[in-house]
């Protein structure tokens, strides 16, 4: 089957815009012109109704001789402008006895509003139709025998309200083609503008993250085109951190293959001495730690991504995490020149995974043997502020630039004029994993100063302990005298 034409949003918003002022016009019309018809005729009967009595009476007064009662019955018609009819009862019939325009027509033998005033004796009225023209009616009885008809054509009042009718189905016209063309107009500078953005995820889909979305709207379309344009400066940071992280990669992964390949075909010489060999063992043994690390973070990252690493929420002690992982890197700060030291008052407990949190440690003290210079002191500590536990990291290097800090946690990104080692993921997936313990990390940074801190909450029997004292301690110390606080 062949695909069918759709409608363009201008269209669409603009036949709905039509479609809308066509009920309104529709609603104002069925409102309006039956509503004014009905007030004329109303208004038209009222004035009968206000001259038939003494009509009737005059009629009255005629009523037994006939040519005294046609004279009146002219008069009053001429004066009045209205047409004045005598019937007298014949049987179930009318009988025209008198009428102002001075002939015996049957026109009105039958008339409803006179017959129903002769049957009730009672006055009254109506809207008849007689000969393609419309009446309004008020008959009044005199005795059971006679009846006095006052009629007068709607002619003049029904030309109103088709002239109205009329009125209100042009302008209903030429409203409904304004609002069609108004609403295909405004639709389509909406259009335009959503085509523009259009194109620009267009190019965003085909890497182009240097043309920038501009729209000057205010409105949703405006806004919506600042978030496309927040998403290219975020993509096109992502795209120069990803090719960053691919070169840097390709140099971590690298390095350590040409070592390793070289260190091979050294210990191929059969000569080699043995202290010689036992060096390069070493270094190959740290080629391949480089490596494995690369490997591990870049697994870590992929299962992040894909929601499959999962955390434990068990008590950890953050001393011992701590104590760990100063004496794993203790070595290495003192073969770079560092001093690396710990400080713990006694078991911390926090709800964590304990591989999580000692990964998260790690990655901690790493950047900041990485990052300063040889000289410097890293401290690590563990303690509980707030009712949350801590592990922070503290060193006196030269600290972390001010542009530098909302980003160091992203992934790949490597501070301008930074060491090239490393791959940017260490931190980003430090942070990531704390976020999964219900935790975080924090970052004060000043010129001598730097500190990372990772907080998670604290075991519930940590929490008991902040609070401070029991119930039995507390009974205690007021029955010592000594101040409660």
């Amino acid at each position: 089957m062949g695909r069918q034409p759709r409608l363009s949003l201008s269209v669409k918003v603009g036949l709905a815009l039509f479609g809308v002022v066509a009920g309104a016009l529709a609603i104002v019309y069925l409102a309006v012109v039956p509503q004014l018809e009905s007030r004329l005729v109303d208004a038209k009967i009222a004035e009968l109704e206000t001259v038939a009595p003494s009509v009737a009476t005059a009629a009255e007064r005629r009523r037994q001789d006939r040519f005294a009662l046609q004279d009146a019955v002219e008069s009053l018609g001429e004066s009045l402008d209205l047409r004045i009819v005598v019937f007298a009862r014949l049987g179930d019939q009318l009988v025209n006895v008198a009428d102002s325009r001075r002939i015996q027509s049957g026109d009105v033998a039958a008339d409803p509003v006179a017959l129903e005033a002769l049957e009730t004796t009672l006055p009254a009225t109506g809207r008849v139709a007689r000969d393609g023209e419309e009446y309004a009616e008020v008959a009044r009885p005199l005795g059971s025998e006679y009846v006095v008809l006052v009629s007068a054509p709607l002619q003049d009042a029904l030309a109103n309200v088709r002239l109205v009718g009329r009125s209100l189905i042009v302008a209903g016209a030429v409203s409904l083609g304004i609002s069609w063309l108004v609403g295909y107009l405004v639709a389509w500078g909406f259009t335009r503008r959503i085509r523009r953005l259009e194109g620009a995820a267009e190019r965003l889909a085909g890497g182009d993250f240097e043309t920038p979305v501009v729209d000057t709207g205010r409105d949703e379309v405006g806004q919506l085109a600042g978030a496309f344009d927040s998403m290219r400066v975020r993509l096109a940071a992502l795209d120069r951190a990803r090719s960053e992280f691919i070169a840097n990669a390709s140099h971590e992964l690298r390095t350590p293959l040409f070592s390793l390949g070289g260190f091979l075909e050294l210990l191929a010489d059969e000569d080699m001495d043995e202290t010689v060999r036992r060096d390069f063992l070493g270094e190959m043994r740290g080629q391949v730690e480089r490596l494995a690390r690369l490997a591990t973070d870049l697994l870590d990252l992929s299962r992040l991504d894909a929601g499959q690493l999962e955390v434990e929420r068990v008590p950890v002690d953050l001393e011992a995490t701590a104590r760990l992982v100063a004496d794993e890197f203790r070595a290495l700060a003192e073969a770079q020149g560092r001093e690396l030291r710990l400080h713990a008052d006694g078991p911390v407990r926090a709800l964590g995974d304990e591989q999580r949190v000692q990964q998260v440690v790690r990655a901690l003290v790493e950047n900041a043997l990485r990052h300063t210079p040889p000289g410097t002191a890293v401290d690590v500590a563990a303690s509980s502020r707030d009712g949350l536990a801590c592990v922070s990291v503290r060193d006196d290097g030269p600290g972390v630039p001010p542009d530098d800090q909302e980003h160091v946690f992203e992934r790949f990104y490597r501070a301008e004029g930074g060491k090239a080692s490393g791959s940017g993921l260490g931190l980003a997936i430090a942070s990531e994993l704390a976020s999964r313990m219900e935790g975080t990390i924090e970052l004060r940074s000043a010129p001598g100063e730097t500190v990372f801190t990772l907080l998670l909450p604290l075991s519930e029997g940590e929490q008991s302990r902040e609070n401070g004292v029991g119930e039995g301690d507390r009974d205690a110390l007021l029955g010592s005298g000594a101040p409660a606080r």
